[in-house]
């Protein structure tokens, strides 16, 4: 991290878990271990969680965001939420082409940046997700994937525009696998998207931009990883269902 420059966000990203009590049961655990963070506080939870999640951060410095959003403002989209939906509600951020997402459920770099349009014209603040199978990252093109699905997703974003965009490169070969990159693997790849993000802006732009890792980053690697130049907060799965766990990720981003 460089906290000069920009300063750190740790958002949880839940998954498919919590039922609502679950979740208020968890989010006021979280609360007094979370509450003097010099740092950006955020979870996202499922659809049925949001207003659990809203009424339980109340008053807190927790924000909450949804785990995906469509491009349309209504529409014969069985099973999606529009943006619309999602700000009444009072929610904040939004996570965009997960890998999971993108694996499982037919995303791609066109409706990533889609989304990625609709949640920004909603007022929405936007975790990109961007990363590499395995395979590719074997095949020694790591850059050339991450670039390509930064630079489509933010095709028609302005530069004031980006300042509520937060990407979070998750190599997909680290992610529920037990696997790490290593901190310098991360910080290289965060670097390269930093560089892309000075090539399509300008440095300034770069400078203040907010890159996450979110590879399986846990209590155990956070401070070797929140401790590179161009890692500047988490994207946490598994380590956000526990208040303990999370909490030190969050310590580890606030030194």
């Amino acid at each position: 991290m460089n906290k000069s420059l920009r300063k750190a966000v740790i958002a949880g990203n839940w998954k498919m878990n919590k039922t609502p009590s679950e979740t208020t049961a968890l989010i006021n655990e979280m609360k007094p271990l979370v509450a003097n963070a010099d740092c950006d506080v955020v979870v996202c939870v499922p659809y049925v969680d949001l207003q659990a999640a809203l009424d339980a951060t109340k008053g807190s410095n927790i924000k909450v965001g949804a785990e995906n959003c469509h491009w349309g403002k209504s529409g014969a989209f069985t099973g999606e939420i529009s943006t619309q939906m999602l700000t009444e509600m009072g929610v904040e951020y939004v996570i965009i082409g997960h890998s999971e997402r993108r694996t499982y459920f037919g995303e791609t770099n066109v409706t990533v940046q889609k989304r990625v349009r609709a949640a920004l014209d909603a007022g929405l603040k936007v975790i990109l997700c961007v990363g590499e199978y395995l395979e590719q990252r074997e095949q020694g093109v790591t850059f050339e994937v991450v670039s390509e699905q930064t630079k489509i997703a933010l095709g028609g974003v302005s530069k004031d525009e980006l300042k509520n965009i937060i990407i979070a490169y998750e190599p997909v070969w680290a992610i529920g696998t037990g696997k790490t990159a290593t901190a310098e693997q991360a910080n290289e790849v965060n670097h390269a998207i930093r560089e892309v993000i000075a090539k399509l802006y300008d440095k300034a732009a770069a400078d203040a931009f907010v890159v996450q890792y979110g590879g399986s980053m846990n209590a155990g690697n956070a401070d070797e990883l929140l401790a590179q130049e161009d890692v500047d907060g988490g994207l946490i799965g598994g380590a956000s269902l526990k208040a303990k766990d999370f909490s030190e990720i969050v310590k580890a981003a606030s030194k």
